[in-house]
């Protein structure tokens, strides 16, 4: 069997520059000391033991926080067509501007998020985080009125903010780059979940009729109250990085951050660094992935808010309108899997991700073209829509792939989210009550943003193909080889050593200490973009 060994002089100095969350010379002082003599070596047994460790004690936390956050957020749809706009006497673009409070408050926060997220472990950020949302979702469940709806909204808002990017950097952290699509995929993939278990559910609590309540309102009530109780898990049960992972041994801790270098994406800094900051916003691949984002969470923002009413404009009750919802977060479920296995296997992530376009274009033309008395033709069409749910965790992944340093992923992340806000404002706004059932104005703008989206990933691509070969003429300039070998993309944790090299060989592997040394991706000789 082949593998990887690095001796625990390296380790020692990888800890003592890296200043990631948790410093890895506290992990056991006895077993640290039997290190400094001893050759750390990383099996593909090891690997599968500690890959399936995180998965049984990280993996888990992620999904279930990730599912209520969608689900309180999406809330909102169901509860409209149960009466919430009648209820609450909302009129004009009322409905649209209570949809639009949580992401303009993400933009508000989204910076200092960013700061939060570097300098602050994840278990004591991500409840606090939890128990404000639940908070705010039940405040929801109280309110009666349009003044009231915002301020709640726009206070759920302010504590979901950090979400995806404290989520992303989770995921980059503990898993090899090979192993992230399909991690992304399970949390990111309770988009789905949410959509079915919210139509369920409200389906189920629409029909209740509790005394002095409406029961849009016990749908935001019933929901906060799971959220609330989730931060007690949270804190007895999640470990903020590698170095105070309770579930593994000291050794496998070691051979943790081993796994992870690879990527060469960073293990973790808690050193908030503002050169990384200004070299993150002046690369045009940056902007590109807010564009991209943004036209993105306009078409998502359109499911959330409006999926359920476009669904009841087609001629179907209340009721009715919750069940056939399912279908759509089967749909989303499917192909936010389907999508980042695929990515996983054939290793390029542009391609799919505009070949998963192609059937949104495809449904907006429907949507907007057929009559509104051909049901089953308008349901399959809406039920295109939704594959946008597998671009975001596309995106998400192709992010963290292609960009190292703790504080640069953070502030990339954190304008992936301004761009994902800035469309969850504009979706709602582009639809307006006095368009409806139809709603064709807003269907023909999302159809062009769509568009778009597709020219842009294209536009991504070759950005990152020429930046791979910017870095690959640096490396001749040097005297280093043109050719770099990404074993972050392999299935398995193996060295692929020089021909004639016995197996136990020490190797040191190209660009392991450019990455523990929380270096940038630009500032990487060796670091490959993945398209």
């Amino acid at each position: 069997m082949a593998t990887r060994k690095f001796s625990a002089d390296d380790m020692k100095h990888d800890t003592e520059n890296i200043e990631y969350a948790g410093d890895l010379k506290q992990v056991d002082s006895a077993h640290a000391a039997d290190a400094a003599t001893e050759t750390i070596v990383v099996t593909e047994e090891d690997d599968r033991r500690i890959r399936k460790a995180i998965d049984r004690n990280i993996l888990p936390i992620l999904i279930w926080v990730y599912w209520l956050q969608i689900l309180d957020k999406s809330l909102l749809g169901y509860a409209s067509v149960f009466g919430l706009q009648t209820d609450a006497k909302l009129k004009g673009t009322q409905y649209s501007f209570i949809g639009s409070a949580a992401p303009i408050a993400q933009i508000c926060w989204l910076p200092f998020s960013s700061y939060l997220i570097v300098r602050v472990k994840s278990r004591p950020l991500m409840a606090v985080l939890v128990l404000g949302w639940g908070a705010a979702c039940i405040g929801m469940g109280f309110s009666k009125s349009y003044g009231t709806l915002v301020a709640t909204r726009f206070i759920l808002g302010l504590f979901e903010a950090a979400v995806l990017p404290l989520f992303s950097i989770i995921t980059s952290q503990w898993y090899r780059r090979s192993e992230q699509p399909l991690r992304v995929a399970m949390w990111y993939g309770t988009n789905g979940l949410a959509t079915i278990l919210g139509s369920a559910g409200s389906y189920a609590l629409g029909h209740a009729k509790p005394k002095g309540l409406y029961s849009w309102q016990l749908i935001f009530l019933v929901a906060g109250c799971l959220t609330v109780v989730t931060p007690v898990w949270i804190w007895f049960k999640l470990d903020s990085d590698i170095a105070h992972a309770r579930f593994l041994s000291p050794e496998d801790r070691l051979k943790a951050v081993e796994r992870v270098k690879s990527n060469k994406t960073g293990v973790g800094s808690n050193q908030y660094r503002w050169g990384q900051v200004l070299e993150a916003f002046l690369e045009p691949k940056t902007w590109l992935w807010i564009a991209m984002s943004l036209a993105v969470n306009v078409g998502a923002s359109v499911t959330n808010v409006f999926g359920p009413l476009i669904i009841s404009g087609l001629g179907f009750d209340k009721y009715h309108t919750s069940l056939l919802n399912i279908p759509f977060g089967a749909m989303q479920l499917i192909a936010i899997v389907a999508s980042s296995y695929a990515a996983y296997k054939f290793r390029i992530k542009s391609a799919i991700l505009a070949a998963c376009m192609v059937p949104v274009v495809v449904g907006l033309v429907m949507l907007y073209t057929l009559k509104r008395d051909n049901s089953a033709p308008l349901l399959v069409a809406y039920y295109f829509l939704a594959l946008i749910f597998a671009a975001n965790p596309l995106l998400v992944s192709w992010i963290m792939s292609n960009t190292a340093g703790t504080t640069k992923k953070s502030i990339t992340m954190m304008n992936y989210n301004i761009g994902s806000s800035a469309g969850n404002i504009i979706g709602p706004l582009l639809f307006n009550a006095k368009d409806k059932p139809t709603y064709k104005p807003g269907l023909k703008a999302v159809m062009g943003i769509f568009i778009g989206l597709m020219v842009m990933i294209g536009i991504q691509a070759v950005n990152l193909a020429i930046l791979n070969k910017m870095k690959a003429k640096e490396r001749v300039s040097r005297g280093m080889s043109a050719t770099v070998v990404d074993h972050s993309m392999d299935d398995k944790f193996t060295t692929v050593r020089p021909e004639g090299m016995e197996e136990g060989t020490e190797v040191e592997t190209e660009g392991d200490s450019e990455a523990a040394l929380d270096m940038t991706d630009k500032k990487q000789l060796t670091f490959l973009y993945v398209l």
